[in-house]
């Protein structure tokens, strides 16, 4: 197979602090020798661990972009031991879209791993992720949020693993990160996805979800920068002392968590973000669009839990997430 085409315009093993591009030649109508020029930034200062910290794996998600913004502004390589590679944009084309997926190809980055090298531009952005950058990587830091349609409590997660060691270095990678909320956390489906591809290769993972509506508040963004901040400083990467709070402990077992519409229409919520829902009780009505006097539908809580997360916008279309339930762990 090809080698992937995509090329560093910065030194990853340099010691001092860079920044550039990953530049994927891209030849397209408006520029027949094009690239897309994916920003990243390189700190480095010695032998030691590497993290690896993205954000805007999908473009409409922002608190990492934000965070991983500032940090690579603001750190400075004495104060670093190892590196981190920093890419605030890793799905860029959808970033500047502010669209989930891309959009040049319509694939959706975290389903495109470990991606092609000869494949569509999202599958050499995945394929050079997987083969290049993660390897390097000690420690993944991958920010997600609710993006233009889902709405979270801020939480950072780990998986359920079957190496009970490396699901312990994730969930104290987690605990560090120190966010309002600290989720075990179950994928609806993980093929494809940046997370397994990670955690298959033995790596410390972290991933979050901080907010959502398509934007980010100024908490949500301290939370972000601060939780970046404590995953380097427990990896033993960045000087600083853990900066802690309280942090509620929250768990996904099962599939009852996740609530789906059967009928597109007019969400009406009857519970919020945190809110605690037992089974059998209404979290919320779906009303018809076209015509008054009509029942609503009313979708029942599979289970006992809080509310973690909602759909954001008013109106939903059949199959869409509706809401999540999460027990409350500790």
């Amino acid at each position: 197979m090809a080698a992937n085409p995509i090329t560093p315009t910065v030194p990853l093993d340099t010691d001092g602090k860079f920044h550039g591009f990953l530049r994927l030649p891209h030849s397209r109508n408006e520029s027949a020798w094009g690239a897309v020029m994916i920003p990243i930034c390189v700190i480095r200062n010695g032998d030691g661990p590497t993290a690896l910290l993205t954000g805007a794996n999908h473009g409409d998600e922002y608190e990492g972009p934000v965070a991983l913004q500032s940090l690579a502004w603001e750190i400075a390589p004495e104060d670093v031991t190892g590196r981190i590679i920093v890419v605030p944009f890793m799905n860029y084309p959808a970033f500047r879209a502010a669209t989930r997926v891309s959009p040049i190809d319509n694939v959706n980055l975290n389903r495109a791993f470990p991606g092609r090298p000869d494949g569509t531009a999202t599958q050499k952005i995945a394929n050079y992720f997987n083969d290049v950058l993660m390897p390097m990587a000690d420690v993944v830091l991958d920010f997600h949020s609710g993006g233009k349609t889902l709405d979270f409590l801020p939480y950072a997660a780990a998986h359920y693993l079957e190496d009970e060691d490396q699901q312990a270095a994730c969930e104290a990678a987690v605990a560090a990160f120190n966010a309002p909320y600290t989720m075990m956390m179950r994928e609806i489906d993980n093929v494809g996805m940046y997370d397994t591809a990670v955690e298959a290769a033995g790596k410390v993972f972290v991933t979050t979800e901080i907010g959502g509506g398509g934007t980010a508040t100024a908490a949500s963004s301290r939370i972000a920068i601060r939780g970046a901040r404590n995953v380097l400083i427990h990896a033993g990467i960045l000087r600083g002392e853990l900066s802690s709070g309280p942090s509620r402990k929250l768990d996904m077992p099962d599939d009852d968590c996740f609530h789906f519409a059967t009928t597109e229409g007019l969400v009406e919520p009857l519970a919020d973000l945190g809110e605690p829902l037992a089974k059998g009780q209404v979290l919320a009505r779906v009303w018809p669009v076209d015509r008054t006097g009509l029942m609503p539908l009313e979708v029942f809580a599979q289970r006992d839990g809080v509310l973690a997360a909602r759909h954001f916008p008013g109106l939903v279309q059949t199959g869409d997430c509706l809401a999540v339930l999460a027990d409350v762990a500790g």
